[in-house]
């Protein structure tokens, strides 16, 4: 039989044509498509209770209001305390003490400490350069966020017309199709839930222990342990132990041990007691689903698919259960 000799067959090569043109066109925007339904998870129970007290078009815009304080004030400060203490930081680094300790490391008969000291400013400079590059970033990071909180007033609004939309398309039955999207509800929820807390936790414990130590910067870097905590494995590993080293080249062994000991088992397992709990209560998921899920999503989706990755994950077993109920069985 020839390719594409009837309408059928050309009205789907038009529709596939033009569903990838989209698809790529839509790429830089991702973020903020799919943060739609991640937003409306976790507004949606504050518009209900704004929408028994005022009109649904008027608790629809305060709910974008609250979004748009959460997410932008925090980001916006976070960005303004990087900015300003990371030329400070890469200033004192390069004139500190510990480089000049640093270029003297001997490994057996091999001098590597030259090599380390370079690594070191070289670090230091990128720093300090690369701080004012958030700013080439807040142009798309604008517009995803803008494009997220149009949807999100819009599904408020019409949270059953959209889902009677969508209900046609999804290739399950009507009862497995509802339990797709309470399935997006509570995966969604566990992850925002334990994923915060948990980095919530982690930077206030990291904070402390550079306090007591007398690292300087205690409260910047609780604040930078806080962000890097949502990344799987290393989380805030990738500042405390930067900060037992210093330690150690500064001659402050117990001090450094202290923080080592602090990071290793205290801060470091704070994860494996709230994420289960939390998982358990809401989603009934894995932890090892967060964690793969999590190591597939943020190479695609940045901080995102910290989120995006467990949920994709998590659905695609859902649906092999269906598939293996409905047309298997």
């Amino acid at each position: 039989m020839a390719i594409l000799d009837t309408n059928h067959d050309r009205a789907a090569l038009i529709i596939l044509i033009l569903g990838a043109a989209l698809v790529v066109a839509l790429s830089p925007f991702a973020t903020g498509l799919i943060g739609i339904p991640v937003l409306y998870v976790v507004f949606a129970p504050l518009h209900d209770w704004l929408a028994r007290h005022a009109r649904p078009s008027l608790a629809a815009a305060l709910v974008v209001l609250v979004a748009l304080f959460l997410i932008v004030v925090p980001g916006v400060s976070f960005a303004g305390l990087i900015v300003a203490q990371a030329q400070e930081i890469a200033g004192g680094v390069i004139q500190s003490p510990i480089l000049t300790r640093l270029s003297q490391v001997r490994i057996g008969e091999f001098q590597v400490g030259p090599q380390l000291a370079d690594l070191g400013r070289s670090v230091a400079a990128w720093l300090g350069s690369s701080a004012f590059s958030l700013v080439g970033t807040a142009t798309r990071l604008a517009l995803n966020l803008v494009i997220a909180l149009f949807g999100l007033y819009y599904l408020l609004l019409r949270p059953a017309a959209t889902w009677a939309a969508v209900g046609p398309y999804i290739p399950f039955s009507p009862a497995n199709a509802d339990q797709l999207r309470i399935r997006f509800r509570n995966v969604t929820t566990s992850t925002i839930i334990g994923t915060g807390l948990t980095a919530v936790i982690q930077g206030a414990m990291v904070a402390a222990g550079f306090a007591v130590t007398g690292l300087p910067n205690a409260m910047f870097w609780g604040v930078v342990a806080t962000v890097l905590a949502v990344l799987p494995v290393v989380g805030s590993g990738l500042v405390w132990a930067p900060g037992a080293l210093a330690l150690v080249f500064d001659h402050r062994y117990a001090a450094a041990l202290v923080l080592a000991v602090w990071g290793l088992v205290v801060v470091g397992n704070v994860s494996y007691v709230i994420q289960p709990m939390v998982f358990r209560r809401w989603a009934q998921i894995h932890p090892l689903v967060t964690l793969v899920g999590a190591l597939a999503g943020v190479p695609y989706f940045g901080i995102l698919g910290l989120l995006i990755g467990p949920l994709a994950l998590s659905y695609f077993f859902e649906l092999i259960r269906m598939y293996r109920e409905e047309y298997l069985t």
